[in-house]
């Protein structure tokens, strides 16, 4: 595979249609499965803490195979290790389609993961090393969408499906486009230079792969088993000092599976930190609106998905745009822009209630996609670009290492803030409708959800049904107020992204050192 820089006249747009068609269907599949696992409830016959295995199991194995791209591309290769990834995600993707049972699912999700976890660092990769340097923003920005869009038209598709097709074809209509992308991949893409005489680094794999599994199955499982209870405090015990031997071991060896001295560089280290609040931001996003509308709204999943639908188009518009003003003006300014409106866009969420219009949530939700597809692109090619050309594999392993934490982080934390807040505010409004009859009619009015009539129905068929009643709204007004405050918080990560960008600078394409070590 060409290195970017002297290919500067060669032509590289089917190439990176190519990695696009790799990357959307991997993370297309898995935000379309969410709205399946009602129906697999059904269909396998288990409870729904059996069933979210089927989403953890391919978090976990994506999360832990995501830092061994780096030594792989190195050692056989970058085009062979993308193309082995997409064939192993298209594997899973026929298992999944022909499971019979939750456990014959898991166990495929945990193959399909283990292929659609390695493609993202991996396409990234392959972009930077077939890109010529001074539209790498452009080439990143249309890259970009796959990671951004897929999320945000994957419950629409997959609303679709459940509702009106076999749930199966949320897994095998991969199968043709991993067939496609194979074939296509094996016939454009050139191989990358490969390094001969790489140790593998055992330990440094065998800490990384325990550390960010029990740190990821404590983010994804703290909610459900409770954050103080044994389970998960020695889930996250025994992630910290796995973690700590393995930051141990990489910055003693001489060849590290996950160069850590890489976040020597400023820029890089800015680069991802940023992403990472953005991520953050993003995922709550994504775990919120549709918990609003379906719940509170009473939207269908696909519903929710069409009413989403213009956020992901303005995505569509503003990765690409973002990359080409990023080759022309650098990171900086156009960074800084993105996270303001992304940032105000999330705190314009705080403001929803019962009486929130499907315009309203539409608008605001296009309005953070703008920003998010300002900030994103920018801020992730500027600490890439920082890096030179022989460390990208790991770069890009650490990087992607990092977003898929801090999205899992951002989505335990949010969930732990909303419940927290939900509790607080049903209590707060149960006191206010305990401390006395006549009170009910005038707490169901300031609810606003019923009319005047009922909430005199209700007063006077009883105290009983007054209370009933009054607490019944009570739950869903408290989990609007929720919603509310937790939109606050993920405003606030956002805004913490902001003082990071200012240390972007112009973000454009140079190799820098480090004390000892190049990098």
């Amino acid at each position: 595979m060409e290195n970017g820089s002297e290919n500067s006249s060669g032509p590289f747009w089917i190439p990176l249609f190519v990695v696009v068609l790799g990357s959307f269907a991997a993370i297309l599949n898995n935000s379309s499965v969410n709205v399946a696992l009602p129906r697999m409830m059904s269909i396998f016959g288990v409870p729904a803490e059996e069933i979210q295995w089927v989403l953890t199991a391919y978090m976990l194995a994506s999360g832990v195979v995501i830092p061994v791209t780096g030594y792989l591309s190195d050692t056989c290769g970058t085009k062979k290790t993308y193309l082995a990834s997409l064939a192993v995600f298209t594997a899973g993707s026929v298992l999944c389609g022909l499971s019979w049972n939750n456990n014959s699912m898991i166990a495929a999700r945990v193959i399909q993961g283990i292929g659609g976890g390695a493609i993202i660092p991996l396409s990234m990769v392959i972009v930077y090393k077939i890109v010529p340097k001074n539209m790498i923003g452009l080439a990143l920005g249309v890259w970009g969408m796959a990671a951004v869009t897929a999320p945000a038209i994957g419950p629409t598709l997959g609303g679709y499906i459940v509702e009106h097709l076999d749930w199966r074809f949320l897994f095998t209509m991969n199968v043709p486009v991993g067939v496609i992308g194979i074939v296509l991949g094996g016939m454009i893409l050139t191989e990358s230079e490969v390094k001969k005489g790489l140790k593998f680094d055992f330990w440094g794999f065998a800490t990384s792969t325990l550390g960010c599994l029990t740190l990821l199955l404590a983010l994804s499982q703290g909610q459900q088993e409770g954050w103080d209870s044994y389970y998960i405090i020695m889930l996250l015990t025994a992630s910290f000092f796995l973690l700590l031997i393995f930051v141990i071991t990489e910055m003693t060896t001489p060849e590290p599976m996950l160069d850590l001295r890489i976040f020597k560089n400023k820029i890089f280290s800015v680069s991802v930190f940023g992403s990472s609040l953005i991520n953050i931001g993003l995922f709550g996003g994504v775990f919120l609106i549709p918990l609003f509308t379906q719940n509170l709204m009473g939207k269908s999943a696909l519903e929710t998905g069409l009413m989403l639908m213009p956020a992901a188009l303005v995505t569509v518009v503003m990765m690409p745009v973002s990359g080409a003003l990023f080759d022309r003006m650098g990171a900086r300014l156009i960074t800084l822009t993105g996270l303001a409106v992304l940032a105000l866009g999330t705190w314009e969420f705080k403001n929803l209630s019962i009486d929130s219009t499907a315009t309203y949530v539409a608008v605001v939700a296009a309005i953070r996609s703008a920003g998010m597809g300002l900030a994103m692109i920018p801020m992730t090619t500027a600490g890439m670009n920082a890096v030179p050309q022989q460390h990208l594999a790991r770069a890009s392993a650490l990087n992607n290492v990092c977003r898929q934490v801090a999205a899992s982080f951002g989505i335990a934390m949010l969930t732990t803030v909303m419940q927290g807040r939900q509790a607080l505010h049903f209590a707060s409004l149960q006191e206010s409708a305990a401390v006395g009859l006549p009170m009910a009619p005038s707490i169901i009015r300031q609810l606003g959800t019923v009319t005047g009539a009922a909430a005199g129905t209700g007063a006077g068929a009883g105290q009983e049904t007054a209370l009933a009643l009054v607490s019944g709204l009570a739950v869903k007004q408290s989990l609007v107020m929720a919603i509310d405050d937790t939109f606050i918080v993920a405003a606030l990560f956002v805004a913490l992204a902001v003082p990071a960008s200012l240390f972007l600078g112009n973000g454009k394409k140079k190799e820098e050192t480090v004390p000892g070590r190049r990098i």
